[in-house]
């Protein structure tokens, strides 16, 4: 009985320590500028810290897409918005990212019915809300957070060549993890299941996120007039609906201790908020940002190899042929 005392008494003071220095290294994006004119998609965009970067978008006069896939969240997210910012120019679209018709669908939407998408905010993430395989034969968190923002983005891409500038780039933005840090890119286990420790799978997938970016951006380089940039951010500890995929007591848990001593999901989106606002940012690619500034992701996220298996490997599970591949990279 003393030693789980201890243990949890050990458990508090860690997260008091922790959150204090949450608080007090916490940075706020400080530009001001206007998104008028500007299209704005952001998965995972009606709770948590889309909803909190979909709300600042708008404040900014961007057109902003929401996309998850919940109706009755897309309808509460627009009300909120709206309340909050007096915008009209607020849209819900349904994406299921668990499955690739469901993306492809999307995707095609927003091709036929868009001329123009400045920013792709790839927000959306789950924890361990099973342990299972999709319909796709792919893990449920890995397709979630990974595979299907892979797909997303490369289907989008067209749009977005088509509407960057040389001085205005389209930006998008992969919403990455400290849990990267001990993530693995393991082959022959990508889409493994009964992980003892389930979690590690959503580390995984973040990390995955990371190699995403920066392979993208190589493969970008050798596209001529190709202005788009693609970066990741980790937001930190950050208490949203994601902690209630740890179980309902459990969860409650760690949600409390991180909305009281860890950063709101208002805080957690600030620097996904500067990597799409800031000019610097803008002109980097394949970067990782945390506290609205530039710094170093975990070593093995700089592996070329890995990164550019983990690619070829990702291309053959979202089930993308080589034309289709190769339309991806053409111009409109």
């Amino acid at each position: 009985m003393f030693a789980i005392l201890s243990i949890v008494v050990l458990t508090l003071v860690l997260a008091v320590m922790v959150g204090l220095y949450q608080k007090n290294t916490n940075a706020m994006c400080k530009s001001r500028k206007r998104l008028d004119g500007k299209t704005a998609i952001i998965t995972g965009g009606t709770t948590g810290m889309g909803l909190r970067i979909a709300i600042d978008f708008a404040d900014r006069g961007a057109k902003v897409i929401v996309a998850c896939p919940y109706p009755d969240e897309g309808a509460s997210a627009i009300k909120t918005v709206n309340n909050k910012t007096g915008s009209e120019k607020v849209i819900y679209k349904y994406l299921d990212l668990a499955s690739l018709e469901s993306v492809r669908s999307f995707a095609a939407e927003i091709m036929n019915t868009e001329d123009k998408l400045d920013i792709l905010v790839n927000n959306a993430g789950v924890g361990s809300i099973g342990d299972f395989l999709t319909k796709d034969g792919l893990h449920i968190t890995m397709q979630v957070n990974y595979f299907g923002h892979f797909l997303l983005t490369l289907l989008l891409l067209p749009l977005l060549k088509k509407t960057g500038s040389p001085l205005e780039p389209s930006r998008i933005v992969n919403t990455s993890s400290l849990y990267h840090n001990i993530g693995k890119i393991d082959f022959k286990n990508l889409n493994k299941t009964n992980y003892w420790y389930k979690f590690q799978i959503y580390a995984h997938s973040k990390l995955a996120l990371v190699m995403f970016a920066r392979e993208l951006t190589c493969r970008l380089r050798g596209s001529r007039d190709t202005h788009v940039v693609i970066n990741s951010v980790d937001p930190g500890a950050v208490g949203t609906n994601i902690q209630y995929s740890y179980g309902l007591i459990r969860g409650a848990i760690v949600k409390f201790l991180i909305y009281y001593m860890f950063k709101t999901p208002w805080e957690g989106a600030q620097t996904a908020i500067h990597v799409v606002m800031d000019k610097k940012a803008g002109e980097v690619s394949g970067e990782f940002f945390k506290n609205c500034k530039r710094v170093s992701a975990h070593w093995s996220a700089y592996n070329e190899k890995v990164a550019k298996q983990l690619w070829e490997e990702s291309v053959r599970l979202v089930k993308m042929s080589d034309e289709e591949l190769h339309r991806c990279f053409l111009d409109l």
